[in-house]
């Protein structure tokens, strides 16, 4: 649709592509139009790229299959979740150290990798992500720990999720929970917190002044890449309508109606 203020001819090309997940590339566990064209896309120009969700439940292999039965090839190592970007920030802030979790495989997993003991005696962090079975024990548990002094660490700020019977109560919803209990406010890692973005960023060795990212929210994907400093473009397949873009302070970079309106976008860089 529109493509913005700066001429691209002062602009350095776009060499790397962050694109988020739902509503994007698919939309309820089907490939949005152009998607796969998109994708092969960058890989026929030798891009790095990565595919990033606020969904931290899933391992990056689990996602990896799932978009695989969506009709959508995505390699599991081109995928960034948040519980991703939180191994990475925490492995950063206190490497190889202890935590209390509250989360699924997805977390757990990355968690893992990055070094991390889990542990319910004297963590230095608690961490919070995405889980379908919060129960009353564990988030007791969690409260006395903070209340203790273990630093409180949350995936993404999302407060519900979708699914098929409607809507669910996510991060957001039982991290205010928590606050509200223990006077303690969350570090939340996913988007819009940047941090996600350059860690994304870090991982595929790419810099945010010849990067572009490509999401269906305003308030998530556009406002964390433009506050990394990314090229932002926002598709209308997803959360966000035209009308909507006017009520936000910032604007993104180009305005399309789907993922395959860029393809001649990347096929034109390098």
């Amino acid at each position: 649709m529109d493509d913005a203020h700066t001429p691209l001819d002062e602009m350095p090309p776009v060499t790397a592509w962050l694109s988020d997940m739902d509503g994007v590339l698919v939309k309820e566990n089907r490939a949005l139009p152009g998607a796969q064209q998109f994708l092969d896309a960058l890989k026929r120009k030798e891009m790095p790229f990565l595919v990033l969700t606020n969904n931290s439940i899933f391992t990056n292999r689990d996602l990896s299959a799932r978009l695989r039965r969506s009709g959508l090839s995505v390699p599991e190592e081109r995928i960034w979740t948040s519980a991703n970007a939180t191994a990475a920030f925490l492995s950063q802030q206190s490497p190889a150290s202890t935590a209390y979790v509250i989360g699924e495989a997805g977390l757990t997993t990355a968690l893992h990798g990055a070094g991390y003991v889990m542990t319910d005696q004297d963590p230095e962090y608690v961490v919070l992500g995405e889980t379908r079975t919060y129960d009353f024990n564990t988030l007791t548990r969690a409260i006395r720990l903070i209340e203790a002094g273990a630093k409180f660490i949350a995936t993404n700020p999302d407060v519900t999720g979708p699914s098929d019977e409607g809507t669910l109560p996510a991060t957001g919803s039982v991290a205010a929970m928590i606050r509200a209990a223990t006077g303690r406010t969350p570090y939340f890692v996913g988007k819009p917190n940047p941090v996600m973005i350059r860690a994304g960023l870090n991982r595929i060795g790419a810099h945010s002044e010849a990067a572009a990212m490509v999401g269906d929210r305003m308030d998530t994907d556009i406002q964390a890449g433009v506050e990394a400093g990314l090229r932002t473009h926002l598709v209308l397949s997803g959360s966000t309508t035209l009308e909507e873009v006017e009520t936000f302070p910032f604007r993104p970079f180009g305005i399309h109606e789907g993922v395959g309106e860029l393809i001649e976008l990347v096929e034109a860089q390098r």
